[in-house]
C-alpha cells in the first residue's frame, strides 16, 4: 500500500499532480493538492510517483506503508 503526503505549505496549486493523475490527486477548495484516498494499492504506484515527479513546488511524498 501507498500513502500520498502533501505539503500543504509547500502546494502552489500547479495541479500539475491532477494533469497527470486525474483519478487519484485532486485540487481543494483551497487549490491545494489532496489524495482522493488514504492510501493507494501498490498498482497505483507509478502513476502516484509520476504525478508527485511532476510537482514543481516538490510538495508530494509518498509512503510505503504495511497492510
Amino acid at each position: 500500500m501507498i500513502r500520498v503526503h502533501v505539503d500543504l505549505d509547500l502546494c502552489q496549486g500547479f495541479a500539475n499532480c491532477v494533469m497527470v493523475a486525474p483519478d487519484l490527486v485532486d485540487l481543494d477548495a483551497n487549490g491545494k493538492a489532496v489524495a482522493l484516498r488514504e492510501t493507494f494499492p501498490d498498482t497505483d504506484e507509478g502513476e502516484l510517483r509520476e504525478a508527485a515527479e511532476s510537482c514543481p513546488a516538490v510538495a508530494i511524498r509518498l509512503e510505503r506503508t504495511t497492510p
